[in-house]
């Protein structure tokens, strides 16, 4: 079994007296920048001259430097900028700037697990990854609890890096919740594994397909975006509580035994559980990052034209219909919304 951290095993004193530089201020970087600072810690937040984050950030109360001031300002510099930018940024703003026994963080493996960004040896390497978006990180913070988080060591330079990554992830709050032990490796792999097959990919289509097949049979649209898109939320909340028996108790019982004699005829497990290999195959042979770092070298062409072909689906346009017609439409917290 994993081995699991806690607040009990994480002292945020192993911050004191080191700078934290976060490089960037998007989704996660507004999060930990924030938390950190309301934790006590000493952190700036790193951007390029002409972004327009800095005024957002400087209006939070954080201290703004350019990426590379706060790399050479900083003893941790934590990576909160896409990974398609990460490694560019790195090497032209970060990397010249550090010093022996600084420590390079991340919130996600990609660019060490495909060798995108490489970091001398005299530089620790940790990540700290929550397992959620970073509005949850900050909401939930705010409110005294935290978000999981996934810790991983990929270099201990001085011999304490764990203690620093444990100290960090106490600072934006994931202690509260919970700490798993991986690798950087493992959880790229996993993390792009569920996203591509279940979690965004196997979802969209799933749903996707529903609607279609319903709009197609003359349905209305609008039901068949409540039956298949909508109440996914409902369930997903569900099972994050309580795994797939509290989604069970919940339901009705005509639900239940649908889901046992038609589940497998969409997706039959042996069909599905081929092609997932296959994917999974394509994450650990470098395949697909290799078409991902190509993608955006040449133009983001097939990534863009996907993209408006979505927003432009009969799906997404009977969503947005929808949404404006509910109450709920002016909530603006993305963890109630919808509720």
């Amino acid at each position: 079994m994993a081995k699991m951290f806690y607040e009990a095993d994480c002292d945020l004193s192993k911050l004191d007296g080191k700078k934290i530089a976060v490089i960037g201020y998007g989704s996660q970087g507004h999060a930990h920048a924030m938390n950190l600072k309301d934790s006590g810690c000493d952190v700036c937040v790193g951007l390029r001259e002409g972004s327009k984050s800095r005024a957002a950030a400087a209006e939070a109360g954080l201290e703004v430097k350019t990426v590379e001031e706060a790399a050479k300002w900083a003893d941790i510099v934590m990576m909160l900028i896409n990974d398609e930018a990460a490694a560019a940024v790195y090497n032209a703003s970060i990397a010249p700037n550090l010093e022996a026994g600084n420590y390079v963080a991340f919130a996600h493996g990609f660019n060490i697990r495909y060798k995108q960004i490489v970091v001398p040896d005299d530089i620790n390497v940790f990540m700290a990854a929550p397992k959620g978006p970073g509005h949850t990180v900050r909401s939930t913070y705010v409110n005294g609890k935290g978000v999981p988080c996934l810790v991983a060591v990929e270099q201990d330079a001085t011999g304490d890096c764990l203690d620093v990554a444990l100290a960090y992830i106490a600072g934006i709050g994931g202690a509260r919740a919970g700490i798993m032990q991986t690798t950087m490796h493992d959880e790229t792999e996993t993390d792009l594994f569920g996203e591509q097959t279940v979690l965004c990919g196997g979802v969209v289509d799933l749903m996707q397909c529903g609607f279609e097949v319903l709009v197609e049979a003359g349905y209305e649209p609008e039901n068949a975006y409540f039956e298949c898109i909508h109440e996914m939320k409902l369930i997903v909340d569900l099972i994050n509580k309580g795994g797939i028996a509290a989604m069970n108790y919940s339901i009705s019982d005509t639900a239940e035994f649908g889901e046992y004699v038609s589940g497998p005829r969409v997706l039959p497990h042996d069909q599905v559980k081929a092609n997932m290999r296959a994917v999974l195959s394509d994450i650990q042979d470098g395949t697909f990052a290799g078409r991902w770092i190509a993608e955006n070298k040449n133009g983001r062409t097939f990534f863009n034209s996907k993209r408006d072909l979505l927003a432009e689906h009969q799906m997404e346009k009977v969503g947005r219909e929808l949404r404006e017609s509910m109450l709920w439409k002016n909530d603006t917290d993305l963890d109630t919304a919808s509720n």
